[in-house]
């Protein structure tokens, strides 16, 4: 028994809302032929729709025996319409390249059914619509009616318990619609046939119940069906069985499907593949492109990196400070009065720093996402390696090299010595980045290999496998004193002659070669008299004992630019690890003089005074002199002169007149001397007579000095 209760069913185009079924309330017998009729747009098809499971009506309930329809799935209702109804179309919907046989086994293909019963069950559902001696024609060999016959086979070889035809008869003449008629109303004995058609005689003549819609209702029914006698269980949930073929069934059917068009089917093969070649070299240029990109991308990246420092510079807010000035300067000037441009006050302020500490922490708490985005962090940290150069019992530092600096230092007013040492290039040493991924690859080992160990470099060449002459002289290959010679001539503003060429080295003249590690910390020396750490970078025995001693850094490989590679991550010179870096803070930590300046961290231990206080450099006048009074009175002991001499008549007093003969009046005379313990007395001055007498003072000035000492503090 069919059932359906309240059914309601709309389509809905935009703003439009066309309800095709409104409140339809049926109930079918298992066994009766029966027909809808009514008007085109009534719901006539929307209802046989529902009835079949092609479409889903909005609210009610469809009941089939029982089973309610309402919560069914896209699966349940493929295997309610495998296994209940079947259909007869209008159109007749045959496969054309396909036997009648075929047309009518392939719903049996569908439920699973082995090929030999399919088989069976085709023939004789073939037999009983009049086509037994018709079985391998096909679609196009047949008439109307016979190919609706074959459709109507095809419908019963399920054995379902609903047939639903739609206009069977619509497309078929007198003769033949009655013949198809006469085999539904048989159909119809022992199951429910619903016929859908516009014909009313046909109806009438062959159904056994019309109903008649208009508007989506139900007007009238010639048999109406109540469910009486006692209450009907409530509807169940149930699904009705297979739904699929199995694999090795469709596989059949698709190489089957192949075999009937073979030349369709080898263009069809032919154009795919073109297709397909098609989009696989598209897909696999734009994955090459990609690819090259990203690896232009990274290998530009790993030359100049994002880099974050501890110093910012604003140049956007400097433009604008520019600009300002600028516009200042043209502006017209209204007033009598001169203006001030905020100049100073501008730059400093486009100044900032930023703190790193707390950047770093986050990088590595996991609490970022940036390592999508990144390959690798470096942290590169202000600590140049000092590094020697020792021949001869002669030492040269060449990282950070001081060439240029010193020159500098002459008085030389070309330019700054740090514009210079950037335009010269005078140091070449280079720190590696700490993730080899960012350089291996584009990088080939010419000799040796890569460094391992903080005491280990390599030398980078240039892409054409050649060096600089300022690597070359860092190396010791040529005499340095050269390059001296051409530095001071530059910077003296003579005519520089420089060799017209170098002499080419064989990769094993530079592998082994070494240079001297020294520690910072140990160019200072504490004395303990002044209980001060002194400087004795400046002491020449001091620093050839130092750099002898120190460790040693050996080049260990050669390596150059591939050529592909588009960039170089590494700079052309001598590179080291970052290694080399941490070992030499770790023995800076280690040294006495940090040690003692974290024991003491106000006093500074190169000075003894505190950090942030200016230092007193006046001079401390009353321990600048201290005078020896008994030289000094040696110095001035005339006592054996007054036995001898007579200067009775030397000078005319009466006559001498030195009023005008020298002016004291802008003479500020300021003696701290302490006389006290000067002995005159032995100076008998008494019967001393200058008149007339020229006195010449020999005054040995030697004596008087040495009774003076000069003591200076600063």
């Amino acid at each position: 028994m069919l059932q359906l209760q309240g059914i309601h069913k709309t389509y809905r185009t935009g703003d439009l809302v066309q309800t095709a079924l409104d409140d339809v309330n049926l109930n079918l017998r298992d066994n009766e032929f029966v027909a809808i009729l009514g008007p085109s747009g009534s719901g006539k098809t929307t209802l046989l729709n529902i009835i079949g499971g092609l479409d889903r009506y909005d609210s009610g309930d469809l009941i089939i025996n029982g089973i309610s329809t309402k919560k069914y799935t896209d699966r349940d209702w493929d295997s309610y319409r495998n296994h209940t109804i079947g259909f007869v179309f209008q159109s007749y919907n045959l496969i054309p390249h396909q036997t009648i046989l075929a047309n009518v086994e392939l719903a049996l293909t569908i439920s699973g059914v082995s090929k030999a019963d399919r088989r069976k069950r085709a023939v004789d559902a073939l037999k009983k619509v009049g086509l037994g001696d018709q079985l391998h024609k096909k679609p196009n060999q047949m008439s109307g009616g016979q190919m609706q016959r074959v459709a109507l086979a095809r419908a019963l070889i399920n054995n379902p318990d609903i047939l639903l035809a739609d206009e069977p008869t619509g497309a078929l003449d007198t003769d033949t619609s009655i013949q198809v008629m006469e085999l539904l109303k048989e159909v119809a004995k022992d199951r429910l046939v619903v016929m859908v058609t516009h014909n009313p005689e046909l109806a009438e003549r062959y159904a056994t119940r019309i109903v008649r819609l208009q508007d989506g209702k139900i007007r009238s029914d010639t048999a109406p069906y109540t469910v009486g006698g006692a209450a009907l269980p409530p509807p169940v949930h149930k699904n009705m069985g297979k739904s699929s073929m199995s694999f090795l069934t469709s596989l059949a059917l698709s190489f089957n499907n192949l075999g009937t068009k073979k030349a369709r089917t080898l263009l069809t093969a032919f154009a795919g593949s073109i297709g397909i070649i098609g989009i696989a070299l598209i897909l696999a240029i734009s994955a090459g492109v990609n690819n090259y990109i990203q690896s232009i991308e990274e290998q530009t990246l790993a030359e100049y990196p994002v880099q974050v420092q501890s110093s910012a510079l604003d140049l956007t807010s400097m433009m604008e400070a520019g600009t300002g000035i600028a516009s200042s300067i043209t502006s017209e000037n209204d007033t009598d009065t001169i203006t001030v441009t905020e100049l100073v006050s501008s730059l400093v302020s486009v100044m900032g720093s930023n703190n790193l500490t707390p950047l770093r922490a986050y990088l590595e708490s996991g609490e970022s996402d940036i390592w999508d985005y990144v390959n690798a962090i470096e942290y590169i940290y202000g600590a140049d390696p000092q590094i020697y150069l020792l021949e001869d019992d002669a030492y040269r530092q060449v990282h950070p090299d001081t060439t240029i600096t010193s020159l500098m230092g002459m008085g030389s007013t070309i330019m700054s010595s740090t514009m210079m040492a950037s335009m010269t290039g005078v140091n070449v040493f280079y720190q590696m980045p700490e993730n080899e991924s960012l350089y291996i690859d584009q990088y080939e080992v010419k000799a040796g290999r890569w460094p391992e160990n903080y005491n280990e470099c390599v030398l980078v060449l240039s892409s054409s496998g050649s060096i600089s002459d300022i690597v070359m002289y860092t190396l010791g290959l040529e005499d340095y004193s050269i390059l001296e010679d051409l530095l001071d001539q530059f910077v003296n503003g003579e005519d520089a002659e420089a060799p017209e060429s170098y002499d080419s080295f064989s990769y094993d003249e530079v592998l082994g070669l070494t240079f001297k590690l020294v520690s910072a910390a140990d160019y200072y020396q504490y004395d303990s008299e002044y209980e001060l750490w002194i400087d004795k970078s400046d002491d020449e025995d001091y620093m050839i004992d130092l750099v002898s001693n120190g460790e040693d850094i050996t080049i260990v490989g050669i390596v150059q630019p591939t050529e592909n590679a588009v960039s170089a991550a590494l700079s052309s010179g001598i590179n080291y690890l970052p290694s080399l870096v941490e070992h030499i803070s770790a023995v800076a930590e280690d040294s006495e003089i940090v040690q003692a300046q974290i024991a003491d961290p106000d006093i500074n231990v190169l000075t003894g005074e505190p950090f942030g206080e200016d230092s007193d450099s006046s001079l401390d006048l009353d321990s600048l002199f201290t005078i020896d009074t008994d030289a000094l009175q040696d110095a001035f002991d005339f006592s054996s002169l007054t036995d001898s001499l007579d200067f009775s008549e030397a000078f005319d007093l009466d006559s001498l007149d030195l009023s005008e003969a020298m002016d004291f009046s802008d003479m500020e005379l300021d003696l701290d001397l302490d006389l006290s313990s000067m002995d005159f007395s032995s100076i008998d001055m008494s019967d001393l007579d200058l008149s007339g007498m020229d006195l010449d003072f020999d005054l040995d000035m030697s004596s008087l000095m040495s009774a003076i000492s000069i003591n200076v503090s600063a």
